[in-house]
């Protein structure tokens, strides 16, 4: 068994759901189910029952659950040994948002100043995961926005943005000063796909239900306004291109920049990470 595939199946089995499972590892579905009725055929038996609606676990899918957490927990326990044995200590950062934000280039100094010997590996991701995919483990800390379920994290605000809808320029609503939602409740919204985490979804629609393209990444949600009319939502002080405009939204919360790791995480490069982002965000 490669630690790849057991990190895929446990994913599958705290989802119960390929699609959802597909969607936190960043991967399509295909793939991921083939994975895994590779997976059964080396064990010798089913380890999911699949049913139209998701899966459950069979006995011997439970048991290798608990197996394969622990797997992967030593497996991680010794990748860290042996890259502090090597002098070769390494950090991934999951970041979703901005990389000009100047709270960004003030961490990255910081933390370069404190851990001048760290080997810091950067993962940008998409809209779809909005822990950059911390719950899988692809990354050891995560720089993102909330809202999104929590459970299992520790949560750091480092900033909040108000928050404006994107519009075509034409658009006549794009003339004014300030909007309200309930403005936009005729209009077509961009949405994330299905299994993406629903607080999130939920906040970048407003508090409710739409309807409208399915986008992954913000290029593909600017493009979405531009063609299609779609409007959506994003925090305010970002530059866009002259065919578009933000008008703030004067009844929506405020976006709050995150710093995020695994509750209980013992990691000194990673606690270090979490009080330096604090410190930077404050200047």
């Amino acid at each position: 068994m490669e630690l790849g595939t057991l990190r895929y199946f446990v994913a599958v089995a705290e989802e119960l759901h390929f699609g959802r499972a597909a969607t936190r590892l960043h991967m399509s579905q295909p793939p991921l189910s083939r994975a895994i009725k590779r997976l059964e055929g080396e064990v010798g038996t089913l380890l999911f029952t699949r049913s139209p609606t998701g899966v459950t676990l069979t006995p011997a899918g439970t048991v290798l659950l608990d197996e394969a957490r622990a797997l992967l927990d030593h497996a991680d326990r010794v990748r860290a040994r042996v890259s502090a044995a090597a002098g070769t200590a390494t950090l991934t950062v999951g970041i979703l948002g901005d990389g000009a934000d100047p709270g960004v280039s003030r961490l990255a100094a910081a933390y370069r100043r404190a851990h001048p010997g760290i080997d810091v590996r950067i993962r940008d991701t998409d809209l779809t995961d909005p822990t950059c995919g911390l719950r899988a483990r692809l990354v050891d800390v995560a720089l993102t926005r909330a809202p999104f379920d929590e459970a299992a994290l520790t949560v750091r605000t480092l900033r909040t943005d108000p928050v404006g809808v994107v519009l075509r320029a034409d658009d006549p609503l794009a003339r004014r000063d300030r909007l309200r939602l309930a403005e936009l409740s005729d209009r077509r919204w961009f949405q994330f796909p299905q299994g993406t985490d629903p607080t999130w979804q939920a906040y970048w629609n407003g508090g409710t239900v739409r309807e409208g393209p399915v986008v992954r990444a913000v290029p593909e949600c600017l493009h979405a306004v531009l063609w299609n009319g779609t409007v959506g939502l994003a925090p305010l002080g970002h530059d866009l291109p002259a065919e578009l405009a933000i008008v703030p939204l004067i009844d929506m919360p405020p976006s709050r920049v995150v710093a995020v790791c695994n509750q209980g995480d013992t990691n000194p490069l990673i606690r270090s990470f979490m009080a330096i982002a604090e410190a930077a965000y404050r200047r």
